[in-house]
């Protein structure tokens, strides 16, 4: 299979989304859970020897649910996509800082030196050429070499910048969704608590509010942890696109600066 063909992103995707479910899990099969069971049954205890006795909000009793176990996995996952399209992104940005078109100050290209730089820029790495900058340099290049037009190649570097622009966007979709699945989980973990208490209300009324005050636990600790986490990564989610839209922008410019206004036409 040739190796351009294989979804590198899609398995690192499925991967970290694996790796996620089982970290999280034996975090909360050995840590969490135990924890929290143990807290409840002495704080239980206390209350029991003291009525006035004021339950603590430990942390391991705050996560415990099934709930707060999906949030975090999604939000371990959403980090995982992120650090992935930050690392492209930072790559990305190092060409930016290396001459790819050297044109002396005060030189001219013409349309016959463009096979000259074409060449610098395609002998970079194959990865390399990929990217962003080497793309829109090359198709500068291309475009001047065969209509001799620079208001023609201008139109046709910003044209390939935006058309990044809208793919870098549209590849956010998937940690957009995560945002929002995050929340969803807290509230359905606030509907399913709320069902447990009421389904316990008749106890309550012969005095014992324990357990229902316990699935009301479950309900408001299920969306304060989503809420938590959701807002958490919305922020990451927007230093994420800042990071995108300035490549786009400096790569552009690099096209300007570096190539364009050096262009002269017959």
């Amino acid at each position: 299979m040739n190796k351009k063909n294989i979804p590198i992103e899609f398995v690192y995707q499925l991967f970290a989304l694996i790796i996620a479910i089982i970290l999280v899990h034996a975090f909360y099969t050995t840590v969490i859970r135990p924890n929290a069971a143990q807290m409840i049954e002495e704080q239980n205890a206390a209350v029991a020897a003291d009525p006035d006795h004021v339950r603590e909000r430990h942390i391991s009793v705050l996560i415990k649910d099934f709930e707060q176990e999906a949030c975090f996995i999604l939000g371990l996952w959403a980090l995982a996509i992120m650090g992935f399209k930050a690392s492209q992104i930072l790559a990305e940005r190092r060409l930016l800082e290396v001459d790819l078109v050297p044109v002396a100050e005060g030189m001219r290209i013409l349309p016959e030196d463009t096979r000259e730089f074409a060449r610098q820029v395609q002998a970079l790495p194959e990865e390399s050429q990929r990217m962003l900058l080497p793309r829109a340099l090359l198709n500068a290049l291309r475009r001047f070499s065969s209509t001799r037009s620079i208001q023609d190649v201008s139109t046709s570097t910003h044209t390939i910048c935006e058309s990044e622009a809208d793919r870098l966007e549209s590849e956010l979709s998937m940690i957009r969704y995560i945002s929002w699945a995050i929340p969803s989980i807290g509230f359905i973990g606030t509907v399913r608590g709320i069902g447990e208490a009421l389904a316990q209300a008749d106890k309550a009324v012969q005095g014992d509010i324990a357990g229902v005050t316990q699935s009301l636990g479950v309900a408001f600790n299920s969306t304060f942890i989503a809420l938590l986490i959701s807002i958490f990564l919305m922020f990451l989610v927007h230093q994420l696109q800042l990071l995108q839209e300035r490549l786009v922008f400096d790569s552009e410019s690099y096209c300007n600066d570096k190539l364009i206004l050096h262009m002269k036409a017959d």
